[in-house]
């Protein structure tokens, strides 16, 4: 398989090196020349197979011609030591809960494939330079990627995160890790570090010191290996007999995981349509009703994995839509909602349901709520445990969120973190020097 750049100003590449450049000489988004559609027999049969055996079966479809079927096999086995199961929350809206992995999060499914993806193409390689991945992080992406890579050989994390923006939990899962993983605390917002992010990857004295690649949901390698649990959460909806006139409400920020989504159902996904609930920043909530795309600087909210305020994957969603602003918005509906809507739809949730939601969570299940149509079934992606969000689910519900074991391990570490201004120079300063 070929990648291809959105921007179309720069040669078409293979897996290995979409993998490991992660963003496209000329700033484009990878993606794949082709998308091949599932079989019908796939889905007939699709709610008697595990998760392990629908996402080997979608894996092969993005990534067959590249990598050995058993060697894929493995890769997919590896990254789901953990499933991702539909719980019912009232009549017609299901949650799919996603934060069953290491840290908790969605970003698990993602951040661990690619980390065993890229140790593939290291070991390929033998020995050489080390690997360099960047990341930015609003919240969850930092943790996911700092432990699925933690350990690894011939990788280091740095991973950017914006300075008194992340909740503490989520500071502690990658800040007290060490070993092959820097903490870089950015004065700034998570755009800032999303830019800097770029800006590396965009300097050639840099490129030529370090061998540098992204774990943001810019690489393929990220973005793509989530559209596993939308196949995962059809078949669970299947065997419920509630699969017929199904929507599906994500919680979006930078918009890498309904864009997976929007690729499965390319590749055949019986979905009736999409909606990307969004926090305060409106971005894309504001596009599907004008037709126009106007990033801003983002602003802060109690859901902060979402706050984006120029989000990345849209350029996907523009490419995979030939930038057709009406099959866009004939797909995918938005909703946008200010905290004080996120805490109500937490309080009510809990109250008539016992269901405790995240705040991004909330998003997605209010967008239900507001948007399900009569006939039509509703799920929505609880995209983190409650409990990273302890003192806002608190104050929310009115009851206490008991810690997990597995969270609360992180915030016995010490937190080792990198100060840095929004400024590249500093930044590449400080990259030189490693």
């Amino acid at each position: 398989m070929k990648y291809y750049s959105t921007n179309r100003a720069t040669p078409v590449v293979d897996l290995e090196e979409a993998v490991v450049k992660g963003l496209a000489a000329d700033r484009g988004l990878f993606m794949p020349e082709t998308i091949r559609p599932l079989p019908k027999e796939f889905f007939d049969t699709i709610d008697r197979l595990s998760f392990h055996e629908i996402a080997c079966r979608v894996a092969e479809a993005f990534f067959g011609e590249d990598i050995p079927k058993e060697d894929l096999d493995r890769i997919v086995c590896d990254t789901l030591a953990f499933d991702c199961p539909v719980a019912e929350v009232e009549d017609r809206i299901y949650s799919l809960e996603l934060f069953h992995g290491p840290t908790l999060a969605f970003k698990d499914v993602g951040a661990r494939f690619m980390a065993r993806l890229l140790r593939y193409f290291i070991g390929k390689r033998g020995a050489g330079r080390t690997v360099n991945v960047l990341v930015a992080t609003s919240g969850d992406t930092g943790s996911a990627v700092a432990n699925g890579f933690l350990g690894v050989d011939g990788i280091h994390v740095y991973v950017l995160y914006p300075k008194g923006k992340v909740s503490p939990i989520q500071e502690c899962q990658f800040t007290t890790l060490g070993r092959n993983v820097t903490a870089v605390e950015v004065d700034g917002v998570f755009d800032d570090c999303q830019r800097l992010v770029k800006s590396a990857f965009m300097d050639s004295e840099l490129c030529e010191k370090m061998t540098l690649t992204s774990a943001n949901s810019i690489n393929v390698a990220r973005f793509l290996p989530q559209a596993f649990y939308y196949f995962n959460a059809y078949a669970r909806m299947k065997a419920l007999g509630k699969a017929s006139e199904l929507v599906i409400s994500v919680p979006s920020g930078n918009f890498g995981n309904i864009t997976a989504g929007l690729f499965a159902h390319r590749m055949g996904l019986p979905v009736k349509r999409f909606i990307a609930a969004n926090n305060s920043n409106d971005i894309f909530y504001n596009y599907l009703f004008t037709g126009t795309y106007s990033p801003k600087a983002s602003v802060q909210t109690i859901a902060n994995a979402m706050d984006v305020g120029d989000p990345s994957n849209f350029a996907r969603i523009l490419d995979l839509y030939d930038n057709s602003h009406e099959r866009i918005s004939s797909l995918i509906s938005g909703f946008a909602y200010p905290d004080s809507r996120i805490r109500l739809t937490m309080h009510d949730c809990y109250a008539a349901t016992g269901y405790l939601l995240d705040p991004h969570g909330a998003c997605g299940y209010q967008a239900l709520k507001d948007g399900l149509q009569p006939g039509e079934t509703g799920i929505f992606l609880e995209t983190a445990h409650p409990a990273k969000f302890k003192e806002t689910v608190e104050a929310a519900v009115e009851a206490p969120v008991a810690i997990p074991d597995r969270l609360a391990a992180f915030m016995n570490g010490e937190k080792k973190s990198v100060a840095m201004s929004a400024d590249f120079s500093d930044f590449k300063d400080f990259l030189m020097r490693q």
